[in-house]
């Protein structure tokens, strides 16, 4: 089985397990998955207001680098989580 199938089958599973959880906590479990390690660890969920999710970033090189896949992110977290993702908001962290 190739890797990309193993991540595919990992991310339905995830989806499939956080249903009892709410929306805003779905999308942050959902968001390590969405975005990978090294990514999460620059980027974190802040909140979750009609369809956009607001992440804080912590410096301007990954908040470009975040911007530059944003409707990947967008897509990867609506499929994972099960939440309907309308836009993603990035804020530097202050």
């Amino acid at each position: 089985m190739a890797m990309e199938d193993m991540r595919a089958i990992l991310r339905s599973s995830l989806g499939r397990s956080l249903h009892a959880l709410g929306e805003a906590d779905r999308l942050a479990a959902a968001w390590p998955v969405a975005c990978g390690r090294a990514m999460a660890a620059h980027g974190e969920i802040a909140g979750f207001f009609e369809g956009t999710v607001s992440v804080t970033v912590t410096d301007a090189a990954w908040l470009s680098q975040m911007m530059s896949v944003r409707s990947i992110l967008q897509n990867d977290l609506a499929r994972i989580s099960r939440v309907k993702v309308t836009a993603i908001h990035f804020d530097l962290k202050r």
